[in-house]
């Protein structure tokens, strides 16, 4: 009976024009963001492989050079992309491409997309996670606002029940209905998705297991808006009212949610600005030892302590070229400051976090949001692990090289040179990320407010359908 039900109310909804041609713009739309995508990534992971290799080049191709040179010289780490962020592109416009590697500095990401584009991005880019997120609930919206409005305007609901059907059997029967044409065009998107990704060529390894879960937590967050929409379609006495009242939930639900818990998060726990944040790491660094700085008080009491240490009264004495040696203890000072003040900033991201987390109890778009980006890789908890490797890279390097200079030459032999041998055994940067075990743990909260109100709008539903 629940499948009669639903397979009538599938075919209605085909016979109507509305539905059809919403159906019609909505696929052309998926079709286009899927195209658009696969064509701008295959170009930037073909931008970012000459980039990344250009680099590898220059860096090994240096002439020979004081190896404290070359360390101010610098290279870049390139963030990889992930075959996953061609459905969901995340916040990686925003968070920058690649880091340069340079001595004494821990630098930001650059080269932003956002930073390229105009004014209108602000309005949405056709991605498939914009037409995922926003546009499928309105579909839902158009095709479900009537569900149980109908049947009182048309006065069949008294014939439907006076048969002796149970009204949750209905009620499953008119979701089925509603929920079959989103699973369907939903399922052909990630089919689609699943395709070109497997035969992407070194666009990093695709994850079937990733897909299928994101797959899921799409239908998850249909669920619930057919949920609400057919909440609302049976309390509400008439079609306009019903389609109204669920396009107000859709701009509280999808729109203004976020918007104000992004606010609320920055008003609560505001980040520093760039100056203060560059200004505090200043101070804390001249309060250490500085290795380009042999007279000051740090670099006095190092050298005392270096001399007692080794037993000698003099550096031209040590074992190895004192420069290189404090300009290296210099490198591991400045990198405690740098620790010591991004993990203020990962502090701070934790605490808005927490926010967030308590606004997904009036919002399910939020955890889904959330969900989708960490499974494509492309949320900000990748691009700290990405940033953090990427330091732990340059601070390798720069010891390799400060620790070459202090070996093999004499103290105050700054004409020492190291050949191209140097720059070649420093292996390239590589990033491996997180995995998908240690996302959904870190996304765990996430998880559960998506299921918690997959739970709560079923038992509304299940409710407020036995008050007709």
């Amino acid at each position: 009976m629940i499948r009669r039900i639903m397979l009538k109310e599938f075919k209605e909804n085909l016979r109507q024009g509305r539905f059809r041609v919403s159906l019609l713009i909505v696929s052309l739309l998926l079709l286009i963001a899927a195209w658009l995508s696969f064509s701008y990534f295959n170009s930037i992971q073909q931008q970012h492989a000459e980039a990344k290799e250009n680099a590898r080049n220059i860096w090994v191709s240096q002439d020979e050079k004081n190896p404290h040179s070359a360390a101010h010289y610098g290279t870049y780490a390139f963030k990889p992309k992930y075959p996953l962020s061609l459905i969901d592109h995340g916040v990686d416009k925003y968070s920058g491409i690649s880091i340069f590697l340079e001595a004494h500095k821990r630098n930001e990401s650059q080269f932003m997309a956002a930073a390229d584009q105009t004014g209108l991005s602000r309005f949405g880019d056709l991605t498939p996670d914009f037409i995922l997120l926003f546009i499928i609930p309105l579909l839902i919206i158009l095709t479900g606002y009537n569900a149980f409005t109908r049947e009182r305007e048309l006065g069949t609901w008294q014939l439907l029940r006076s048969q002796g059907l149970p009204v949750w059997k209905l009620a499953l029967g008119k979701w089925g209905g509603v929920f079959l044409p989103i699973f369907l065009l939903t399922a052909g998107l990630f089919i689609i998705a699943a395709v070109l990704l497997g035969n992407l060529q070194d666009f990093g390894q695709f994850n079937l297991a990733a897909l299928l879960l994101m797959f899921v937590v799409y239908l998850v967050y249909y669920a619930i808006f057919v949920n609400l929409t057919l909440i609302v379609s049976a309390i509400s006495r008439h079609s306009g009212i019903s389609l109204v009242s669920l396009l107000l939930v859709w701009i509280v639900v999808c729109l203004a949610m976020p918007k104000a818990s992004s606010n609320l998060a920055d008003a609560a726990f505001p980040y520093p600005s760039r100056q203060a944040f560059a200004s505090a790491i200043d101070e804390d660094k001249k309060l250490g030892l500085d290795g380009h700085n042999p007279w000051n008080q740090a670099a006095k009491e190092f050298e005392r302590e270096t001399l007692e240490k080794y037993g000698v009264d003099s550096l031209h004495k040590l074992p190895f070229n004192f420069d290189g040696y404090r300009m290296q203890k210099g490198e591991e000072h400045e990198a405690e400051v740098y620790f010591k003040h991004y993990a203020l900033l990962k502090e701070t991201h934790q605490q808005q976090t927490k926010v967030y987390q308590a606004a997904t109890v009036l919002s399910p778009f939020l955890p889904t949001r959330f969900l989708s980006m960490a499974l494509a890789r492309t949320d900000y908890r990748t691009h700290w692990d990405f940033a953090d490797a990427a330091e732990k890279y340059r601070l390798k390097m720069q010891e390799a090289l400060n620790m070459d200079f202090a070996e093999n030459s004499s103290y105050g032999n700054w004409a020492y040179r190291a050949d191209k041998s140097l720059w070649k055994n420093i292996p390239d940067f590589s990033y491996t990320p997180p995995s998908y075990g240690t996302v959904l743990q870190r996304n765990s909260g996430n998880l559960v407010a998506l299921a918690v109100w997959m739970f709560v709008s079923f038992f509304g539903l299940r409710y407020f359908t036995g008050k007709i």
